[in-house]
């Protein structure tokens, strides 16, 4: 495929596409293509993988934080309930063992009652946060029928009680990447777990096409790690909100109103010629902090640019959760964490940490990225978190724009915009008849 792009870049004719014997194709890839660094044409193959038991923080933390030439579903933190119901610690302990085999018995054993803790937290509270989730629904979405709440808050409940179990459980994930990001992702990688993964993928492809040996180089592969860094913060641990420091734009010219037809079913912005003129005009979001939890549904639109992470210091605490949990033990829990860190390597500390634990980041994104992203978040089927903050962001350019705006019209929830639900047999329940502003895009409990 590669040798086939690069030749019918400059041949009259398509030249064939076939394998030739001895390894004249990967010698004219070699030479021509990966040596010379023309790997647009190394971006027409692509490769699957399945890959079962890696650590959620090894995903939050590794696959998706930096690269954003990904394809990925992931098994559900938020509605998998079996993730947290009856863990394996044995597998969590191996997995621990395998790759931070410096960490001695008794210091693994330390962090294993920690994460011992944290699920004993959750598990604790689960079912006194579901049925105030379902108290919950019943008054914030009038029009949700008994059978959904009974489905719903369970789930719910799960995504809100979560923040107390480490990022250290394993999950699933399928991940699809072209030919040469996956180069890119195997020199890179910055933690034992990615290290052996993109190995792990390497001798996969490898396996099947042996003489794409030559891009894998050894030499070229990064040798030391990388961890997010925990910033100070005295008080309180304990936050009760995700926030945005500010939002601004950042004009070139004017901005196009698309039709609402052109966001839902397919999101048509950036294949529409007439909408180009958004991707010029840039969103800067200053000091994102979320929780671990709600990162890793920040990570799914690849089309926003994300600046690097830290630890804020904060533990959060959702809203149904602050109601029912004892809150010097949230508190003890995540400062057990912050104690750990100082004992073990960091890029371990940073994969134990709490579902709940802050992070902070800058984000920026075309105003055609933004619209796909917020749109999508601004639905009430969205986690309660994000929603939030992507209220917030409305909010702070409500305070730059004139009130009529069109761009404040379409950062609205989706029925709104559109005058119908967009989930079918999902739709949140919610009451679509309003008073004020305030109830259009309200804050939320779940």
């Amino acid at each position: 495929m590669a040798e086939h792009a690069a030749k019918l870049c400059y041949q009259p004719v398509l030249p064939p596409l076939k394998v030739e014997e001895g390894g004249a194709v990967s010698k004219f890839v070699d030479d021509k293509l990966f040596q010379t660094s023309h790997h647009t044409t190394l971006q027409h193959p692509y490769f699957t993988f399945e890959i079962e038991g890696i650590a959620v923080g090894d995903i939050d933390f590794g696959l998706h934080l930096d690269s954003p030439f990904y394809n990925s579903d992931q098994r559900s933190g938020r509605f998998c309930s079996e993730m947290f119901a009856n863990p394996d610690f044995d597998q969590i302990e191996g997995y621990i063992g395998q790759f931070w085999p410096e960490v001695g018995s008794d210091r693994r054993r330390c962090v294993m009652d920690y994460v011992r803790s944290g699920i004993g937290i959750y598990q604790n509270n689960i079912e006194q946060v579901t049925a105030l989730v379902a108290e919950y629904l019943r008054a914030d979405r009038p029009h949700l029928i008994d059978k959904a709440i009974e489905t719903n808050a369970p789930k719910i409940a799960q995504e809100q009680t979560r923040v107390f179990v480490p990022v250290v459980f394993p999950t699933a994930l399928d991940i699809t990447i072209n030919l040469s990001a996956l180069v890119a992702l195997w020199e890179s990688a910055w933690s034992p777990v990615m290290r052996y993964v993109t190995e792990r993928m390497k001798l996969a492809v490898l396996e099947n096409y042996p003489t794409l040996d030559f891009m894998f180089n050894e030499e070229r592969r990064r040798k030391d790690d990388w961890a997010c860094e925990l910033r100070a913060n005295e008080g309180d641990p304990l936050t009760y909100q995700p926030r945005i420091l500010d939002a601004a734009l950042q004009y070139v010219g004017e901005l196009p109103c698309p039709e609402t037809a052109l966001l839902h079913p397919v999101d048509r912005l950036h294949f529409t010629p007439e909408m180009m003129d958004n991707n010029t005009t840039t969103l800067l979001i200053r000091d994102a902090c979320m929780s671990l939890a709600t990162m890793g549904q920040d990570q799914r639109h690849r089309t926003i640019r994300r600046g690097m992470p830290h630890f804020t210091g904060k533990f959060y605490l959702p809203p149904a959760v602050r109601e029912v949990a004892n809150h010097d033990e949230a508190s003890g829990l995540f400062n057990r964490w912050r104690s750990l860190r100082a004992e073990i390597p960091p890029s371990l500390s940073m994969i134990i940490a709490p579902y709940g634990a802050v992070v902070c980041y800058d984000k920026a994104g075309s105003i055609n990225a933004i619209l796909h992203e917020l749109g999508k978040r601004l639905c009430w089927c969205a986690q309660e978190e994000i929603y939030e903050l992507a209220r917030q962001t409305r909010i702070a350019l409500g305070q730059q724009l004139p009130e009529n705006h069109w761009l404040l019209r379409y950062l609205e929830p989706p029925c709104l915009v559109g005058g119908k639900c967009g989930e079918g047999a999902r739709y949140c329940g919610r009451d679509l008849k309003f008073t004020d502003d305030e109830q259009r895009i309200p804050r939320r409990r779940v």
